[in-house]
Protein backbone atom coordinates (compact mmCIF):
# COMPACT_ATOMS: atom_id res chain seq x y z
CA UNK A 1 0.00 0.00 0.00
CA UNK A 2 1.06 3.51 -0.74
CA UNK A 3 2.06 6.00 1.45
CA UNK A 4 0.30 9.30 1.22
CA UNK A 5 3.29 11.07 0.17
CA UNK A 6 3.46 7.95 -3.01
CA UNK A 7 0.18 8.73 -3.77
CA UNK A 8 0.38 12.87 -4.22
CA UNK A 9 3.18 12.17 -6.17
CA UNK A 10 1.92 9.74 -8.51
CA UNK A 11 -1.12 11.87 -8.89
CA UNK A 12 1.37 15.11 -9.80
CA UNK A 13 3.42 12.56 -12.04
CA UNK A 14 0.26 11.58 -13.65
CA UNK A 15 -1.10 15.22 -14.60
CA UNK A 16 3.11 16.41 -15.75
CA UNK A 17 2.30 13.03 -18.38
CA UNK A 18 -0.75 14.01 -19.67
CA UNK A 19 0.70 17.41 -20.96
CA UNK A 20 4.15 17.98 -23.40
CA UNK A 21 7.53 17.98 -22.12
CA UNK A 22 7.89 21.86 -22.37
CA UNK A 23 4.53 22.84 -20.72
CA UNK A 24 3.87 23.10 -17.00
CA UNK A 25 0.89 22.16 -14.79
CA UNK A 26 -0.73 24.30 -12.55
CA UNK A 27 -2.27 23.19 -9.08
CA UNK A 28 -4.04 24.41 -6.35
CA UNK A 29 -2.00 23.52 -2.90
CA UNK A 30 -5.81 24.10 -0.93
CA UNK A 31 -7.38 21.41 -3.50
CA UNK A 32 -4.53 19.18 -4.05
CA UNK A 33 -4.61 19.18 0.22
CA UNK A 34 -8.70 18.66 0.39
CA UNK A 35 -9.05 15.81 -2.93
CA UNK A 36 -6.10 13.75 -0.45
CA UNK A 37 -7.27 14.89 2.84
CA UNK A 38 -4.19 16.28 4.31
CA UNK A 39 -2.80 19.91 5.12
CA UNK A 40 -1.29 22.03 2.98
CA UNK A 41 1.98 21.29 4.41
CA UNK A 42 1.81 17.55 3.23
CA UNK A 43 1.52 19.24 0.10
CA UNK A 44 4.81 21.25 0.54
CA UNK A 45 6.41 18.12 1.28
CA UNK A 46 6.12 15.80 -1.18
CA UNK A 47 7.55 19.48 -3.51
CA UNK A 48 10.32 19.40 -1.79
CA UNK A 49 11.12 16.51 -1.50
CA UNK A 50 10.02 14.53 -4.52
CA UNK A 51 9.57 17.32 -7.48
CA UNK A 52 13.86 18.65 -7.07
CA UNK A 53 16.19 20.02 -10.35
CA UNK A 54 17.90 16.92 -9.16
CA UNK A 55 14.74 14.75 -10.46
CA UNK A 56 14.16 16.82 -13.03
CA UNK A 57 11.55 19.61 -12.13
CA UNK A 58 11.15 23.60 -11.57
CA UNK A 59 8.63 24.13 -8.94
CA UNK A 60 7.54 28.03 -8.38
CA UNK A 61 5.00 28.70 -5.78
CA UNK A 62 2.69 31.68 -5.26
CA UNK A 63 1.04 31.48 -1.79
CA UNK A 64 -2.11 33.29 -0.39
CA UNK A 65 -5.70 32.99 -1.56
CA UNK A 66 -5.26 33.16 -5.14
CA UNK A 67 -1.79 30.99 -5.15
CA UNK A 68 -0.80 28.22 -7.00
CA UNK A 69 1.60 25.55 -7.94
CA UNK A 70 3.60 25.26 -10.92
CA UNK A 71 5.31 22.43 -11.88
CA UNK A 72 7.72 22.06 -15.08
CA UNK A 73 9.17 18.95 -15.88
CA UNK A 74 12.70 19.67 -17.01
CA UNK A 75 13.22 18.55 -20.74
CA UNK A 76 17.04 18.44 -22.61
CA UNK A 77 17.01 17.86 -26.01
CA UNK A 78 20.33 19.18 -26.78
CA UNK A 79 23.61 18.03 -25.14
CA UNK A 80 24.50 21.52 -24.06
CA UNK A 81 21.39 22.17 -22.38
CA UNK A 82 22.35 18.46 -20.33
CA UNK A 83 25.84 19.89 -19.35
CA UNK A 84 24.30 23.03 -18.66
CA UNK A 85 22.11 21.04 -16.09
CA UNK A 86 24.45 18.97 -14.66
CA UNK A 87 27.10 21.57 -13.82
CA UNK A 88 24.33 23.37 -12.16
CA UNK A 89 23.22 20.49 -10.45
CA UNK A 90 26.56 19.22 -9.35
CA UNK A 91 28.17 22.30 -8.40
CA UNK A 92 31.70 22.99 -7.21
CA UNK A 93 31.54 20.31 -4.36
CA UNK A 94 29.31 17.38 -3.85
CA UNK A 95 29.07 14.57 -1.26
CA UNK A 96 28.80 10.55 -1.89
CA UNK A 97 25.06 10.01 -0.11
CA UNK A 98 24.81 13.38 -3.12
CA UNK A 99 26.52 11.31 -5.82
CA UNK A 100 24.21 8.55 -5.84
CA UNK A 101 21.15 10.71 -5.05
CA UNK A 102 22.04 12.35 -8.77
CA UNK A 103 22.96 9.21 -10.37
CA UNK A 104 20.01 7.29 -9.67
CA UNK A 105 17.52 10.54 -10.71
CA UNK A 106 19.89 10.57 -14.26
CA UNK A 107 19.21 6.96 -14.12
CA UNK A 108 15.14 7.23 -13.65
CA UNK A 109 15.25 10.01 -16.51
CA UNK A 110 17.13 8.31 -19.07
CA UNK A 111 19.70 10.62 -19.18
CA UNK A 112 22.52 7.65 -18.12
CA UNK A 113 22.16 3.73 -17.84
CA UNK A 114 21.94 1.30 -15.19
CA UNK A 115 25.85 0.06 -16.19
CA UNK A 116 26.75 3.87 -17.05
CA UNK A 117 25.77 4.63 -13.05
CA UNK A 118 27.53 1.79 -11.84
CA UNK A 119 30.86 2.65 -13.43
CA UNK A 120 30.32 6.28 -12.42
CA UNK A 121 29.87 5.26 -8.42
CA UNK A 122 32.63 3.00 -9.24
CA UNK A 123 34.90 5.29 -9.94
CA UNK A 124 34.28 7.57 -7.88
CA UNK A 125 34.47 4.69 -4.63
CA UNK A 126 38.16 4.20 -6.09
CA UNK A 127 38.71 7.51 -6.55
CA UNK A 128 37.66 8.28 -2.46
CA UNK A 129 40.00 5.57 -1.61
CA UNK A 130 43.12 7.15 -3.21
CA UNK A 131 42.43 10.42 -1.89
CA UNK A 132 42.08 8.84 1.33
CA UNK A 133 44.77 6.21 1.30
CA UNK A 134 47.65 7.20 -0.87
CA UNK A 135 46.85 10.92 -1.21
CA UNK A 136 45.83 12.23 2.35
CA UNK A 137 43.82 14.65 0.59
CA UNK A 138 41.25 16.71 2.92
CA UNK A 139 37.57 16.18 3.06
CA UNK A 140 36.70 19.41 1.39
CA UNK A 141 39.26 18.71 -1.41
CA UNK A 142 37.88 15.12 -1.36
CA UNK A 143 34.48 16.91 -2.25
CA UNK A 144 35.80 19.29 -5.11
CA UNK A 145 37.76 16.12 -6.75
CA UNK A 146 34.76 14.24 -6.80
CA UNK A 147 32.44 16.82 -8.20
CA UNK A 148 35.20 17.51 -11.36
CA UNK A 149 35.63 13.74 -11.38
CA UNK A 150 31.88 13.36 -11.91
CA UNK A 151 31.16 16.17 -13.96
CA UNK A 152 33.62 15.19 -16.73
CA UNK A 153 32.12 12.09 -16.76
CA UNK A 154 29.08 12.79 -17.28
CA UNK A 155 30.07 15.46 -19.88
CA UNK A 156 31.43 12.55 -21.90
CA UNK A 157 28.07 10.40 -21.75
CA UNK A 158 25.78 13.66 -22.99
CA UNK A 159 28.13 14.56 -25.36
CA UNK A 160 28.11 10.64 -26.98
Amino acid sequence: MQSLTELIETHINELLQQDDCRDSVFLSRKDLAESFGCVPSQINYVLRSRFTPERGYLVESQRGGHGYIRIVRICYEQPEDRLNHIEEIVGDTISEQEIKKLLYSLQVRGMISARERLLIEVSLRYSEELSTNVFDISPYKKKVLQSQLLKRMLRGLALS
